[in-house]
């Protein structure tokens, strides 16, 4: 499938980009950066500026150990950034486990539901998105942040977690959301062990998902998997905002394996990476790959 597949979203026929936007003082790799509006709102013009095809905005940590804020908080936090940068003709979408705070994003303009619980913590989240008619991605989840660590135990991790997902997307298509506005995602350290290797399974075995024929979102950036692979001379992992160069190597491998989007911190460097793998794709007759636009782009 190509991004022509999703209604409603930006098209390029190539992996798209989604630069993130934490409104919060806690995620795990810049909590506290963005927590104040005008600077979320000028960060995520400049992920726009970089080449983001699309800024996620989320109001709330997910982080492992992380405790749920008030859906009156989430909101505080979000709204007036979501205003702000659709205002600015920026595609926003909004990373919320709530349906009412999909609903006020929906109409404060987001353009895509990114719920990491794939509806699961709020039973009303696929209702409220079919009667929206805006893409849904929806997340392999086992557990809310505090517990999910203890949820990561598979037979066989890739089997597993295609299969659970699938399920939540049919949970999701009785609900009425068109087909087309499904977005899987493998959900990447959501209870996931990174010493058992199951992010790295999940990676290696991309087409299990893609071959379902429906768009598939990698969200890898900054995640401690990455860290525990690039270890110093102690064995310390590296830190997470030092795991860029290692997010652009895996937003290389997923272009080049057809995904439909990866979720990255820093954007630049990953936009380069994407329209490098759709030139390889291309002229490897890649089936629904162009170059980026510009001049000399496409094929002779």
């Amino acid at each position: 499938m190509t991004t022509a597949d999703v209604p409603g979203l930006p098209a390029p026929g190539r992996c798209l980009v989604m630069g993130v936007v934490n409104v919060t003082p806690d995620s795990f790799s810049d909590g506290g950066a963005w927590f104040d509006h005008e600077k979320a709102i000028h960060h995520g013009l400049n992920l726009a500026a970089e080449g983001a095809d699309i800024v996620d905005v989320g109001g709330e940590s997910t982080r492992p150990g992380a405790q749920r804020v008030s859906r009156e908080e989430e909101l505080r936090r979000i709204v007036p950034v979501i205003e702000a940068l659709t205002a600015e003709g920026v595609p926003v979408s909004v990373d919320t486990m709530r349906a009412e705070v999909a609903e006020a994003a929906i109409e404060a303009g987001a353009r895509l539901v990114n719920d990491v619980s794939g509806g699961l913590a709020d039973p009303d989240m696929p209702r409220a998105v079919a009667r929206a008619g805006v893409p849904y991605v929806v997340m392999h989840w086992r557990g809310h942040s505090h517990d999910m660590q203890t949820r990561a135990v598979y037979q066989d991790v890739v089997r597993e977690v295609r299969d659970e997902l699938l399920q939540r997307v049919e949970v999701v298509l009785q609900e009425g959301l068109d087909p087309a506005k499904v977005i899987l995602d493998p959900g990447l350290g959501f209870a996931k062990n990174p010493t058992a290797g199951h992010n790295w399974s999940l990676l290696a075995h991309l087409d299990a998902f893609t071959s379902t024929g429906y768009p598939v979102l990698v969200g890898a950036s900054r995640k401690s998997f990455l860290g525990r692979l690039l270890t110093d001379a102690e064995g310390t992992p590296r830190p997470f905002g030092e795991c860029d160069d290692a997010t652009v190597a895996i937003t290389s491998l997923v272009a080049a394996a057809g995904g439909w989007c990866v979720r990255v911190h820093r954007v630049r460097p990953n936009a380069d990476a994407v329209r490098v793998a759709a030139a390889v794709r291309a002229a490897g007759g890649g089936q629904g790959d162009r170059p980026g636009a510009g001049p000399g782009s496409g094929r002779p």
